[in-house]
């Protein structure tokens, strides 16, 4: 088989689907994730130039569903090279929780919410590809947010659980080198996506554009670009960084 297995968390829209559009137009074969968009993914598949690409379904939050859909993505593209831990949840602009006007209940349930697919779901996808990788090496690319560094004082959970994915992903990368396998990440600022439409609507989305010298959020290509490149042979020095991506809106 030509090119690499790219295994491709979330891959039916927005980041993810760029991510799976930039790995097959290099030559790759992709497994394409998805939990529920079953439409979207076959629609992305039937789009993506070469062949043996395969579609793979199962949902972050369930580590058992995890286990199955990396193995079913191994089987499918005849092993595993790549895995991009793209897929993520975030509350949106109308289901913040912050500390004062968030009730028990419901700062439990945003919390539990975001670490099982954040955090633990990419854990645990890390953990099944790396089974496939050793012997082969690999690399693992998890995608965080500048959110990890700057905080997000109404989504606690999703700042703590992008914070928690990097810490994992430098562990991971000192755990692998000695298999061949680098890990690295990318920070995002807001990228115009469905998942962050809502924020970029009217006079907030203004602001938010604003927040870079640039005036305008990023684009789901520069993420992919930058996520191709951690993938590549030649980024293996990179193993163990975490790529700003935002714009100069977040300096660190």
């Amino acid at each position: 088989m030509s090119g690499r297995a790219v295994l491709v968390t979330g891959a039916s829209r927005g980041v993810g689907r760029a991510v799976a559009a930039r790995f097959a137009a290099g030559g790759d074969r992709v497994a394409v994730h998805h939990r529920d968009s079953a439409g979207l993914a076959e629609a992305l598949v039937a789009e993506l130039p070469g062949d043996g690409h395969v579609i793979v379904r199962g949902d972050l939050a369930d580590p058992a569903a995890v286990r199955s859909f990396v193995d079913a993505a191994a089987d499918g593209l005849g092993g595993l090279d790549v895995l991009v831990n793209n897929a993520g949840v975030f509350l949106g602009a109308g289901r913040p929780h912050p500390v004062f006007g968030t009730g028990y209940d419901e700062w439990l349930a945003a919390w539990r919410g975001m670490i099982d697919v954040n955090l633990l779901g990419a854990a645990n996808a890390a953990w099944c590809a790396a089974q496939h990788m050793r012997g082969r090496g690999g690399r693992i690319v998890n995608v965080s947010s500048r959110g990890a560094y700057r905080g997000e004082p109404d989504q606690p959970a999703y700042g703590a659980s992008k914070a928690a994915l990097n810490a994992m992903g430098q562990s991971l990368a000192v755990a692998l080198a000695p298999y061949g396998i680098a890990v690295a990440g990318v920070a995002p600022g807001f990228v115009e996506t469905d998942m962050t439409n809502e924020h970029l609507k009217a006079e907030r989305g203004a602001a938010i554009r604003a927040q870079s010298p640039f005036g305008r959020v990023a684009r789901p290509d520069e993420v992919a670009a930058a996520v191709h490149w951690l993938a590549s042979a030649e980024a293996e020095w990179a193993s163990g960084a975490v790529l700003d991506l935002n714009g100069a809106s977040y300096l660190r």
